[in-house]
């Protein structure tokens, strides 16, 4: 990789020049650079507002790009290690469908954890595809979904082999990775194609130099990877790259002749074609930031998260999660810059603690579970900062803890998978009292975001303990997306 070549950033180079020249606007966006006074000049500053502008040749365009864009993407993609790289403005949620969409048309099967984002089932629900679930490890004290073993794949693959693709999470939301080279291998060599999902893992691109993060999907072989680049990589959010084809796959596979032109025609279904450059301008700072400073930046973040999570371990109580998740199988490896942390022990779900966190100390953590709770670690967080995060969670637990007797103890539930998820999507549905759902087959979804993994999906059966989930979440002040009905008091279930 030429450090050379990556130092620079042609979009946002494109877009300093256009803002030289002074361009007369008679274009959309219909603000006008901020000079029409809509009140975001003064909310965003006009020199955001100077760069929020139209496609045109200057500055090239992202359905077809064939100048300043495209010179942004191979920069990309020689950066992350991949044969092509495009760039997301419909953030990763974007990225994960597209990927699955280029591979898998209706009735194809797909193999997949069920702990995936909703993104995944979204697109199969979009594309007609049907999941082979394969249930991921659960960590018995800690009551979480793990990674998928591999030998929970080989299975599932044996029983499947017409399946097109195995879709992989790396990392899962707490950090925790399944053995990726093992499950690409095994794909590879059932004729299937490895799709990975980093939504969380953008900074093992750019480990330190004494290692320390897992191994990246590019890395490993994959064909193609969903990377998040404004969670852990710096730029705006709702931006992300999509990678196609790993420098590690010499042919032979699809890596090795993924036919691109093909990808940007599915992107193209559904991506806007009025992209920011403000998101773009982003992708391609982060990106050129990652290269020069990325290394160092984790390394700064893996000892922030380090010192954290021993100071929290101290506390008692808490489990803040480290390495010792490590069973080399269902749990691989172990992201260290993800600040995970049970809560049940003081109980306390995670949510609660999440809420208690953000009203009454002012810090805003990623995420609260009904037993854990989330706290994204960056080299733009502080050693002050992990302090009050630390010292906070010492006075909840002082303050706040209860008795944990009838607290639900799991994150996970089995699904019962009786239709596709297209096909339930579709069909005709009623919405039925939640109590009266236990046996019929639910034709939408039901999470909690985030981290936006499904309790229940299309096609699923409906069981008592989804509804006494679903309730105790309600309860706790879990955030429940999905139904129709906002207040979840029913859920659409197919005529029978």
């Amino acid at each position: 990789m030429s450090m050379d070549r990556q130092a620079r950033a042609p979009i946002f180079e494109a877009l300093m020049r256009y803002k030289a020249d002074r361009v007369v606007k008679f274009d959309v966006p219909g603000h006008k650079g901020g000079r029409w006074d809509t009140g975001l000049a003064d909310f965003l500053g006009r020199g955001c507002l100077a760069l929020d502008v139209n496609s045109m040749k200057p500055l090239d365009n992202l359905c077809h790009p064939v100048s300043v864009i495209r010179e942004a993407e191979q920069l990309a993609a020689e950066a992350f290690g991949a044969r092509d790289a495009f760039f997301m403005v419909s953030g990763t949620t974007g990225a994960v469908q597209a990927m699955i969409m280029s591979v898998c048309k209706a009735g194809d099967k797909i193999i997949m954890p069920r702990n995936v984002h909703r993104s995944a089932i979204n697109a199969l629900v979009i594309c007609g595809a049907v999941p082979v679930y394969v249930d991921p490890g659960v960590d018995a004290r800690l009551g979480i979904s793990l990674g998928m073993s591999v030998g929970a794949v080989r299975a599932a693959v044996d029983a499947n082999p017409d399946a097109k693709a195995v879709f992989i999470n790396n990392p899962t939301y707490y950090g925790i990775c399944s053995n990726l080279k093992a499950i690409i291998d095994l794909a590879h060599g059932r004729g299937m194609l490895a799709l990975v999902d980093e939504a969380h893992g953008t900074h093992f691109y750019f480990p330190p130099s004494g290692g320390g993060l897992p191994l990246s999907a590019m890395v490993a072989g994959a064909d193609m990877a969903a990377v998040s680049m404004h969670k852990t990589g710096g730029s705006l959010t709702q931006s992300s790259f999509l990678l196609c084809g790993s420098m590690m796959n010499s042919g032979g596979s699809f890596g090795g002749g993924v036919n691109t032109q093909y990808v940007r025609q599915v992107i193209n279904l559904t991506q806007t074609t009025s992209a920011s450059y403000l998101l773009l301008a982003s992708l391609d700072v982060a990106r050129r930031n990652l290269c020069l400073d990325g290394a160092a930046a984790n390394a700064r973040a893996l000892a922030l998260t380090g010192y954290a999570l021993s100071e929290i371990n101290k506390l008692g109580g808490y489990i803040a999660f480290t390495d010792d998740l490590i069973d080399g199988d269902a749990a691989y490896d172990f992201d260290a810059t993800k600040l995970s942390v049970h809560t049940r022990e003081i109980g306390l779900a995670g949510i609660e603690v999440y809420d208690l966190l953000r009203d009454e100390y002012g810090i805003q953590i990623e995420f609260g579970d009904i037993g854990n709770i989330l706290a994204i670690v960056s080299a733009g967080d502080s050693p002050f900062e992990i302090e009050r995060l630390v010292s906070a969670l010492s006075e909840i637990r002082r303050l706040c803890s209860k008795d944990k007797a009838g607290m639900l103890d799991h994150e996970y539930i089995s699904p019962i998978v009786e239709l596709a998820p297209q096909e339930a999507f579709y069909r005709d549905k009623a919405p039925y009292p939640l109590d009266g759902c236990e046996g019929h087959i639910s034709g939408e979804f039901v999470m909690c975001y985030p981290p936006g993994i499904p309790v229940l999906a299309p096609g699923e059966r409906i069981t008592r303990d989804i509804i006494d989930y679903i309730k105790y979440a309600k309860e706790k002040g879990c955030s429940l997306t999905g139904p129709q009905d906002m207040q979840i008091e029913s859920i659409q279930v197919l005529h029978t």
